[in-house]
């Protein structure tokens, strides 16, 4: 199965580094600045991640600008506790004619620019900018008309499933499928924010893979890089994480939102962690043949004469690893030299009598 590092190595000439595919979510961490915006595209890319990704979408698109009990947030705990979703959603947005400006200074930086669509209107916008991928966010994954759409389109498809049961997955695997996408990847999403570690159940992520025959990631809203770097270990191809130049200067996503020197250990970790995954082997990596003068072996401890007994003083199980192996010492022990024997001689059969 192609993953999205292959398919987009393929069509637009990035690396493919063997590592996993690692995102940086611009999101609204541009703080309605367009010059902030193209700072974060620089960081990003010096950074080392293969793609940033912002969200393509109005205040319109998304919600009524209305202030009833559900389209206010009422959860004390949440970050955007008592704002109109209308509003949030205001600040939060990417402007249409900013899209371009970022897509092009990815492209100057060597990164890869695409977006989160809401919308069929936001699918076209992107089509005309040539976005190489598409993303859709975990509360869209029941949107199954949006996910037609963008599978038309023909581009690798990323389906956050934050939220969703299996049931849910499964329509919207079909929905793509069926309407020409076939580079398909499912992450695994804890949708709170910040979403913590005991939350996040990774474990899920390789069921996901194998219930549903699709490449497998993780949308990462936890602080920190540890989570990332578990899931690469569980077949993660792709990472996202949410991207700031200075958490302090705030932003609706600053809270869960990597800094450039923790998203570099991330991009750093992760590939490790993937180059460390390897294959079964036993016995010793060519790397290793040489410390095996350095394992434990018999050696002869004593100076010895023809025809002594050996016994545990004379023959010693000790460093270097030149000599017969520890497991023959029982069968030794009692045995005679056939000859003169040095101290610090290997031990070998053919120093035995007889």
């Amino acid at each position: 199965m192609q993953t999205l590092m292959q398919a987009l190595a393929q069509s637009h000439g990035i690396e493919d580094t063997g590592g996993p595919f690692i995102i940086a979510e611009m999101s609204g961490n541009h703080n309605q600045s367009l010059d902030r915006a193209l700072a974060i595209v620089d960081a990003a890319a010096a950074t080392g991640a293969h793609a940033l990704k912002i969200q393509t979408f109005t205040a319109q698109s998304m919600t009524l600008d209305l202030d009833k009990d559900e389209f206010t947030i009422r959860d004390p705990k949440s970050l955007w506790a008592g704002r109109k979703l209308y509003d949030l959603y205001q600040e939060a947005m990417t402007p249409a004619d900013w899209h371009k400006p970022i897509f092009d200074r990815a492209r100057e930086k060597g990164i890869l620019a695409f977006s989160t669509p809401f919308s069929e209107d936001a699918v076209e916008l992107l089509e005309s900018l040539d976005a190489p991928a598409y993303k859709i966010a975990s509360f869209e994954a029941v949107d199954l008309p949006l996910i037609e759409c963008v599978a038309r389109t023909g581009k690798p498809m990323i389906i956050s499933t934050g939220m969703a049961s299996a049931t849910e997955i499964a329509e919207a695997v079909e929905t793509a499928r069926s309407h020409g996408c076939e580079n398909l990847t499912l992450l695994k999403c804890t949708s709170s924010y910040p979403a913590t570690p005991e939350n996040t159940n990774l474990v899920t992520m390789p069921v996901i893979g194998q219930t549903f025959g699709c490449n497998v990631g993780l949308s990462d809203h936890t602080l920190g890089t540890g989570v990332s770097v578990a899931a690469v270990a569980l077949g993660a191809s792709v990472i996202e994480k949410h991207f700031i130049i200075d958490r302090s200067e705030g932003g609706v996503d600053s809270a869960f939102s990597l800094e450039p020197d923790e998203f570099t250990a991330l991009v750093d970790e992760t590939l490790r962690a993937a180059q460390a995954m390897g294959h079964v082997h036993f016995g010793g990596t060519q790397s290793e043949q040489a410390g095996r003068k350095k394992r434990r072996s018999l050696y002869i401890g004593q100076d010895m004469k023809a025809g002594d007994v050996l016994t545990p003083d004379n023959l010693r199980r000790i460093r270097p690893g030149l000599g017969l192996a520890p497991k023959h010492w029982h069968a030794l022990l009692g045995r005679r030299v056939g000859r003169d024997v040095e101290a610090g001689t290997p031990m070998s059969w053919d120093l035995l009598d007889g």
